[in-house]
Parts: C-alpha cells; sequence; structure tokens
C-alpha cells in the first residue's frame, strides 16, 4: 500500500516540528504534570521566558513584547540592552500609549551606564539628549519631573567634567585649553553656582598667565560682586594685588566675561599669550 506524504508548507513544518519535539520531550520525561523549578538568579518566569524565545517577526513587532523585553533587561542592569530594545520600540510605535515612558526609561537607561566625571562622558550626552526629547515631543508626560532632575544632575556633571579637564589643562601650562574650558562651564551652566565660582577664579588665574591682565580683573570683579561670600576671596585679593602691581598689556577685544559674571556673546580667548605660554600644547586627555 503506497502512503501519500502531504506536502505542508514551510511555516506550518516549522510549527509541527517544534510540536513533536516538545511532545518528544515530555515522553522522555515521565508522566511529570509540572516542569522541574528553575533556580539561580538570572532564571526567569515562564510568562516572561516566552518574550526572549524565538525570532518572529510577531515578537519583532508586537509593543508589549519589545516592552517587556526591555523592561527585563533593565531589571537585570543590563542597560546597554535595554537601551537597544527602548529604542527599537521608539522607532516603530512613535504615537504608542507607552511611547512617552519609553522616551523616558531610554534616557534613564543611558543616564545608569554614568560612571564619575573623570570618565567618559558620552553617555551623560546621550541621556540629555533622550530626556531633553521626552520634553519636547511628550510635554506634560508624567514622567517631566523626574526628567528634569536628572537633566540637572547631567549638568552638573557636564560641568564638573569641564572643570576635571580644565585643571587637567591649567596643571600642564596649557592655559589657552583652560581658558576655554572654564570660559565653557560659565557660559553653559549659570544655574551651578559653586562650580561657577571655581570657575571664574580659575578662570583669571588662566587669564593671567595669558597676560591677558584686564580680562582676569572682569574675572575677579565678576566673582566678588556675583558672590560677594564666596570662598576664593582671599585668594582673589591676593591675585588682584598682583594684577594691579605690573602694567597691563593692551587688549582691543572685551572680556569674555562680564561684570555679572555671565559670559559675552561676541568674545572668547583667541591668542596664544607672548611670553609665558608653553610652545607646544598638552596632550589630549584620553576622557575628552
Amino acid at each position: 500500500m503506497m502512503i501519500t506524504i502531504p506536502i505542508i508548507p514551510s511555516r506550518a513544518l516549522s510549527v509541527s516540528l517544534a510540536l513533536l519535539a516538545a511532545l518528544a520531550l515530555s515522553a522522555g520525561n515521565g508522566c511529570a504534570s509540572k516542569p522541574k523549578p528553575a533556580t539561580g538568579d538570572q532564571s526567569l518566569g515562564a510568562t516572561d521566558e516566552q518574550i526572549f524565545i524565538g525570532d518572529t517577526i510577531e515578537k519583532n513587532y508586537d509593543p508589549n513584547v519589545i516592552i517587556k523585553r526591555a523592561e527585563s533587561f533593565f531589571e537585570k542592569e543590563d542597560y546597554a540592552e535595554a537601551i537597544i530594545e527602548y529604542q527599537h520600540f521608539l522607532d516603530l510605535h512613535k504615537i504608542h500609549a507607552l511611547a512617552p515612558y519609553a522616551q523616558y526609561r531610554l534616557g534613564e537607561s543611558h543616564y545608569m551606564l554614568v560612571k564619575t566625571f573623570d570618565r567618559d562622558a558620552s553617555p551623560v550626552t546621550m541621556a540629555l539628549a533622550a530626556l531633553n526629547k521626552l520634553l519636547v515631543e511628550f510635554p506634560g508626560s508624567q514622567w517631566e519631573s523626574d526628567a528634569r532632575e536628572k537633566i540637572k544632575a547631567c549638568h552638573t556633571f557636564m560641568a564638573q567634567n569641564a572643570m576635571f579637564i580644565g585643571k587637567f589643562y591649567y596643571r600642564r601650562e596649557s592655559y589657552l585649553a583652560a581658558a576655554n574650558r572654564f570660559e565653557s562651564i560659565v557660559k553653559d551652566y549659570p544655574d551651578l553656582e559653586e562650580i561657577v565660582q571655581e570657575s571664574l577664579y580659575y578662570l583669571a588665574q588662566s587669564y593671567s598667565e595669558l597676560a591677558l591682565g584686564d580680562w582676569a580683573k572682569d574675572s575677579l570683579t565678576a566673582l566678588n560682586e556675583r558672590y560677594p561670600g564666596n570662598k576664593f576671596q582671599s585668594d582673589s585679593r591676593k591675585l588682584m594685588a598682583k594684577l594691579n602691581s605690573r602694567p597691563s598689556e593692551p587688549t582691543t577685544v572685551a572680556s569674555p566675561i562680564t561684570t555679572n559674571g555671565s559670559t559675552a556673546t561676541t568674545a572668547s580667548v583667541t591668542r596664544q599669550p607672548q611670553s609665558t605660554a608653553p610652545t607646544a600644547a598638552a596632550p589630549t586627555p584620553a576622557f575628552r
């Protein structure tokens, strides 16, 4: 007797093979009605495990599956993988009800990768971009308040990073590079009073070393007028006395620092010193 084997479509064949494999596995394990409980910290529940099995089109596009995968990675502190999943969700489902949440979690995942301010600042930059995008594209979301707090923390990190690099250049007598860093802090983060005070003082020191006495005096004046109780008062008086004791080199460009401590929009440090600056720039640090 001839047996006719029906032709099964490839997708149905895959499902059938999977079903046969499952039945064979069940037969090999006896008649136990319950599976063996999973052990270990990294084991997943039966429901959560399904979102990692297979690579079907449905699972790659289903918003609920994608967000569950992202959440699972986030909870396991695998933030790099969580970033991929949250971004995947946003690429496919920009108008979904969970899009604001995914955008916030994307920024939070980048934020969780931030280390110390003397390390690579790229996670902070990515976190700022994601969190600011939340404020722009999803205004009034319930995560706006938390996002603003993290944005402020990111600004503090960036200012500390710029201060760290500025001092690096200052110690190596690369005063032009140092001044540019300190000036950027005063310009970009005016609300961070403590670090702005320190930046104004070191900016005055850098200008002094660059033979820009008038600019140094403007920085000291801005420091003492804007922050009358600052901790650099004693050192500022000594530096001011030193500056007044030597003739100032005339400059044709106004100081980039105004007396209220803010930066001018048209001026910046643009020339090397004539006598005190090093002839070669200091090597760029790896964390720049």
